[in-house]
């Protein structure tokens, strides 16, 4: 669990040629979310997946780069979409018709590592967005996206003042949302160009979006945080039981060990060997030195 949030946080990608496995995974706990794909080919074959039959230049000069199937994100996300894991066989009869007979295609597939469960807030321009926990647990941010997006959202119109609808977006609002609230019980932001900068064309209406979860386990605070999670008031601390940090944090253990060994049977298997081997070793050398010392 050491690198959670940033493995989920992490935008994946994964490619296979014709007739090798794509295979993608998530983490202990979330889903594949797929959020782009290709299939076909827009570059030479010497670039990217040459051809494994030797070819002249003649035929090179004929290779279609202008290649591909529309059909190629419907079909990753019925393989792969809210799955763990997922592995499959590349080739052109899984998507279809063949878009260009006799030219090498590869797959190309974008996506994150979705929570099981999450939650989703929307503020309009200038408006507060506020987050907030259960007692016990805390935020962990998922995504966040300022701007205007090509769909559009439900909670914030798009009132056309002559603006053409155009799709841009912060770069910042990810790391500015995990900044203000990520490992905290609580938090607010106000969803203006002062906080994440202005992306758009001025004049045009934008909205912040956020998606995050909420969770008991202090171990899903991001990796690179550099400042510690907000504590409460006294007077709520002192109503909670002297014992609770002490047993979320046997809790959190017990759960990292256990994820670890589904994820690495072999691994942990090695790990209990060795440590029955180093254990044994150490009580042999005691009842050594025992026997020793009663003979002297």
């Amino acid at each position: 669990f050491a690198g959670y949030i940033s493995q989920v946080l992490k935008n994946y990608s994964d490619h296979a040629c014709d007739g090798e496995y794509v295979s993608l995974r998530c983490p202990h706990r979330t889903t594949i979310s797929i959020q782009s794909s290709f299939y076909g080919r827009i570059v030479p074959s010497h670039q990217l997946c040459p051809s494994r039959y030797p070819h002249s230049y003649a035929t090179l000069i004929k290779e279609d780069v202008a290649c591909s199937v529309g059909t190629s994100l419907q079909k990753m996300l019925d393989e792969c979409q809210d799955r763990r894991s997922c592995q499959f066989l590349v080739n052109s009869r899984l998507f279809g018709m063949d878009p260009c007979p006799g030219t090498g295609k590869y797959l190309l597939v974008w996506y994150k590592c979705r929570p099981n469960e999450y939650k989703s807030k929307v503020a309009c321009e200038d408006d507060k967005l506020r987050l907030s926990c259960k007692k016990s647990m805390v935020i962990a941010i998922y995504s966040a996206i300022f701007g205007r997006t090509q769909g559009g959202s439900l909670e914030c119109p798009y009132q056309n003042l002559g603006m053409p609808m155009i799709e841009c977006q912060s770069a910042t609002a990810l790391q500015l949302m995990i900044k203000r609230c990520h490992g905290k019980k609580s938090c607010s932001i106000y969803a203006s160009t002062y906080e994440f900068g202005d992306p758009c064309y001025p004049g045009i209406q934008k909205h912040l979006n956020v998606i995050y979860t909420c969770d008991n386990t202090p171990v899903l605070l991001p990796v690179d945080e550099t400042e510690p999670p907000a504590l409460s008031s006294s007077s709520s601390s002192s109503m909670e039981p002297v014992g609770v940090g002490t047993e979320m944090a046997l809790l959190s253990n017990i759960l990292a060990a256990y994820a670890f060994i589904t994820e690495n049977p072999e691994r942990a298997a090695l790990y209990f060997v060795s440590g029955v081997c180093i254990g044994l070793v150490l009580t042999l050398l005691a009842l050594v030195l025992r026997v020793s010392c009663r003979t002297d």
